[in-house]
């Protein structure tokens, strides 16, 4: 028997016991499960041969015998510092909700919570061997429903944590997010890790937005160097609704998000923008798809990456527009800036446009610090590292000068100057 082979026996192992556990769910919920890990098994884990992930080898993922966690005992300080204080949260834990972390009963009115082990009652989400391994292991599918006109004031804090103490371990967080008709709300979605074990995050987040709903949506991973952070989230915009996300990935020895936002309504509008840093050994993989199904429809997306050491990065970003999505106006950026001569990247934008009446723009650039403006400002009597960290942060501040939430912008510039060790004197 091959290496991976024993690491899917393992796998093989652990659905065998979910199968005589509660959690499994009803008889529906088990076929899809008993389906989708058929699937699985059959496919086995991504490689290099599959053209979606020729840049991204998961071999390390596959070589790991992972189990599924305990509810490991988390002190509230720990939570409090994961979610900088925030009074509105919803906390899970190794793939379930956690009552005695969250903070239920202060949701401000018109937002609910609650959690399944019936996946039909969150919407199908598609996707590969990840997405497969999500459908058969999550045990919490958590709902937050907004309630159509309804404006929540305060951000809603939704913090997944994967924890594990000796042998690695397989967490399956996943969320629904159901928008009503009319109503505005701000989420900031993070992922962390504690403890010393390796951790393999397979996340599945869904978004449906109601005619005229607003959503502001920060998602921020921090995750140890020794996880794997390997995310799907699919959002769905009715008419005349808004989604503006920012993706911030700090953390992770793999880090993969693949997003795929649907325009299915009139006059809806999608941004995704994100910045991602990777020193060391890293790699961060994002995989972009915005979908114009309706006309009149904008769209904008900036991604930038700061790479470091020997790290890589993968962007593929793909935009499409159907026959009948008229007036679509798309716009996509993706920018990569490599301090090292050993940290690379590989960018690859797509446009797949079937109407004739539209506007769509994308541009890369890949490049290093710039000499002429190091030199202008050195002249000026800035030193050489106040310099670097000042391009740095110029170069960043795009994406993260667009966060509304203070403490989340801050922690965000503070993670960055951490990661890249740059100083706070610029």
């Amino acid at each position: 028997m091959t290496a991976v082979a024993e690491r899917l026996e393992s796998l093989v192992e652990a659905f065998d016991a979910f199968r005589r556990e509660k959690a499994f769910g009803t008889d529906r919920t088990r076929q899809q499960r008993e389906a989708a890990f058929a699937r699985f098994l059959a496919r086995g884990f991504p490689s290099t041969r599959d053209e979606e992930w020729r840049f991204t080898n998961v071999a390390p993922v596959a070589a790991m015998r992972f189990v599924r966690p305990s509810a490991p005992a988390l002190d509230r300080a720990t939570v409090d510092a994961l979610v900088h204080g925030a009074t509105a949260r919803i906390v899970i834990v190794n793939g379930r909700l956690s009552p005695q972390q969250s903070t239920l009963d202060a949701l401000p009115a018109g937002v609910t919570v609650s959690a399944s082990a019936n996946i039909t009652d969150g919407p199908a989400v598609s996707g590969g061997a990840f997405v497969d391994l999500n459908d058969a292991f999550f045990e919490d599918l958590v709902i937050i429903r907004v309630a159509e006109k309804t404006v929540v004031s305060q951000p809603l804090f939704l913090l997944a944590i994967g924890s594990g103490d000796a042998q690695p371990v397989m967490v399956a967080p996943r969320v629904a997010v159901i928008v009503g008709d009319g109503a505005e709300v701000s989420i900031v979605e993070s992922y962390a890790t504690v403890g010393p074990a390796a951790v393999l995050t397979s996340a599945v987040t869904s978004f449906q937005l109601g005619a005229g709903a607003i959503v502001d949506h920060v998602k921020v991973q921090t995750e140890s160097d020794a996880a794997f952070h390997l995310a799907t989230s699919h959002v769905r915009l009715q008419r005349a609704s808004t989604f503006t996300s920012r993706a911030l990935t700090f953390g992770g020895r793999i880090s993969r998000n693949d997003i795929t936002s649907v325009l299915d309504g009139d006059g809806a509008e999608c941004t995704l923008n994100g910045l991602y840093i990777a020193t060391g050994d890293t790699l961060v993989d994002t995989h972009t798809t915005i979908d114009h199904a309706k006309p009149h429809c904008p769209s904008h997306e900036v991604y930038k990456g700061i790479l470091a050491g020997k790290s890589r990065a993968v962007f593929n970003g793909k935009i499409i527009v159907r026959q009948d999505a008229q007036k679509t106006d798309a716009k996509q950026t993706n920018k990569a800036l490599l301090l090292t001569d050993d940290a690379q990247i590989n960018t690859k934008p797509q446009l797949e446009i079937f109407a004739d009446d539209v506007k769509c723009t994308h541009g890369a650039a890949i490049g290093q610090l710039d000499e002429d403006a190091m030199f202008y400002l050195r002249a000026r009597g800035i030193s050489v590292e106040s310099a670097r960290n000042m391009m740095i942060h110029a170069f960043a501040g795009d994406v993260l000068n667009g966060i509304r939430v203070d403490a989340v912008r801050e922690a965000a510039v503070t993670l960055m100057e951490q990661k890249l060790r740059l100083s706070h004197e610029v």
